[in-house]
C-alpha cells in the first residue's frame, strides 16, 4: 500500500523522503499528510456493503460480457475508478473543513467520522 502511496505521490511531484528518527513519517508535512489521507480514503473504501460491493457488481457485470483475455484490464479500471472517486471524496471533505485550533490528526477523524455517517445514511436509503 505505501509503494502505490509513493509511486503516486512522486508522480504527482511530493517528495517521499522519510525522517530519520520515525521512519513511518515523510519528512514533508504536505506528503505526510496526503499519505494520512490515503490511509483515510482506502479505509472509507473497505466498508462492507460500501463502493467495494458496488465496483465488484460492476465488474461481475462487465466480466459476463467480455471476452477472457479483456477481464483483468476491465477489472483494474473499474477498481482504479473506485479509488479515484473515494480519494476524491476524502479530499473533498478534507477541503470543506474550516480553519479551527484542531490538530491534523483530530481534522483526518472529523473526516473519517463524516465519511462514515454519509456512507450509513446512503446506506439507509438516504
Amino acid at each position: 500500500m505505501r509503494s502505490a502511496f509513493e509511486a503516486w505521490a512522486q508522480k504527482d511531484g511530493h517528495i517521499v523522503r522519510r525522517r530519520e528518527d520515525k521512519p513511518e513519517e515523510y519528512l514533508v508535512y504536505e506528503t505526510q499528510r496526503r499519505w494520512l489521507i490515503w490511509q483515510a480514503a482506502l479505509e472509507h473504501g473497505k466498508l462492507p456493503g460500501g463502493r467495494k460491493a458496488v465496483a465488484k457488481e460492476a465488474v461481475e457485470k462487465n466480466t459476463a460480457r467480455t471476452a477472457t483475455l479483456q477481464r483483468p484490464v476491465a477489472m483494474a479500471s473499474d477498481e482504479a475508478a473506485v479509488r479515484t472517486q473515494v480519494l476524491n471524496e476524502v479530499l473533498d471533505a478534507f477541503s470543506a473543513l474550516k480553519s479551527r485550533d484542531d490538530t491534523a490528526m483530530d481534522d483526518i477523524m472529523h473526516v473519517i467520522q463524516g465519511l462514515k455517517q454519509k456512507q450509513k445514511s446512503q446506506q439507509n436509503g438516504g
